[in-house]
């Protein structure tokens, strides 16, 4: 079982910047583990830790029960892929792909049926002639991986190997690694700052920010649950609507500024011992029609993005500055300056504390 625990890993560069701050996490054998989150955040070093391109400041990294925090790269048996490819420029595809193979000095039999397999299966087979001047980036970025794939190695590390490709290619290339993944049975550790390939391809999600982990789940636990104000933020598309807003207690209700509104405080699973806090509702959970269990909200449509399959409404909240973005589909009508009502679904909104920016409800 190709299980990778990492315990309190930390990193620390000149100048006491601390780029990861005592993490822990366990990959277990076959898991497509997605590190996201923005620049900086820590995960490419965490990607590289892992894979000993970088020395631990603290903290222990074990791979099969073993030790390998303080091994050199080539003794861990982990392949990597870079955002850059890394290839080879002056040897063509064939030499790229079996260059760690002959460092091995396996015989010429095994190598030929190693690249034969690994280019059949990547689709690469009419390229091996060629040099990497030569490539598109797809095939470039198809190449990288197989130069990884040869090695039957116990884990890949691919540090954001879509970032260069253009969006349709990168569509494509998600499934392609899905589906290798998934016939290699294999681990892979995966880079990424775009959530939707995070959410695409995950079977766990370990979202970073200044270092630190702050949550690890499924795609859908992450994105239904988040636990702070940050990871509901983050993982969206096209956006989160989040606001906050002073709250108080009326009889058996409770009152948001933002809206206006009385709701009963039925909806509401905390306790009520919060002047303010964060509440959260995604646009696909805003509707068009009264439904039940939702709040009505009058509003003006401010901009209607129409990106083909739906459009995206911005509305703007009356006798307010707040704007929400809601999802409908592309047969709906609605025009710039509109009157609109739009009502919220009571059950699917999430409440933050308004200073700890955690989840409440708990």
């Amino acid at each position: 079982m190709k299980k990778i625990v990492v315990e309190n890993l930390s990193k620390k560069y000149q100048k006491n910047i601390e780029a990861v701050k005592k993490i822990n996490f366990t990959i277990d054998d076959q898991d497509f583990f997605v590190l996201l989150g923005p620049s900086g955040c820590g995960k490419s070093t965490t990607l590289r830790l892992i894979g000993g391109l970088e020395t631990t400041s603290n903290g222990t990294i074990y791979l099969d029960n073993e030790d390998i925090t303080n091994l050199d790269p080539k003794d861990r048996d982990l392949a990597i892929v870079f955002q850059n490819y890394a290839l080879y420029p002056h040897m063509n595809v064939k030499k790229n792909l079996s260059f760690s193979l002959r460092l091995k000095k396996l015989s010429k039999n095994y190598i030929n049926s190693k690249i034969d397999e690994v280019s059949k299966l990547l689709k690469i087979e009419d390229i091996l002639e060629r040099k990497p001047s030569e490539l598109s980036g797809g095939q470039r970025q198809r190449v990288a991986l197989g130069r990884a794939l040869v090695r039957n190695p116990k884990a890949f590390l691919l540090d954001e190997p879509l970032s260069n490709l253009d969006a349709r290619l990168r569509a494509i290339m998600r499934t392609e690694l899905i589906k290798i993944q998934k016939k290699l049975k294999a681990t892979f550790i995966y880079v990424t700052h775009d959530q939707v390939e995070a959410m695409t391809m995950a079977s766990k999600i370990c979202i970073m920010n200044n270092g630190k982990i702050l949550q690890i789940g499924s795609p859908n636990e992450v994105y239904k649950r988040p636990n702070c104000v940050f990871v509901a933020n983050f993982l969206a598309n096209p956006l989160n609507n989040i606001f906050k807003s002073d709250l108080s207690v009326s009889d058996n209700d409770i009152i948001l500024k933002i809206f206006n509104k009385k709701i009963d405080r039925n909806y509401f699973n905390f306790k009520f011992n919060h002047t303010q806090i964060f509440l959260s509702i995604r646009p696909e959970h805003i509707y068009l029609e009264e439904r039940s269990d939702t709040l009505l909200i009058e509003s003006k449509i401010e901009v209607v993005e129409n990106l083909g399959h739906e459009n995206i409404l911005c509305v703007k909240v009356n006798d307010s500055n707040d704007s929400i973005y809601l999802r409908t589909n592309t047969t709906s009508k609605y025009k710039s300056n509109e009157n609109i009502n739009i009502y919220i679904d009571l059950k699917k909104m999430l409440y933050f504390d308004s200073k700890s920016e955690k989840i409440l409800g708990e």
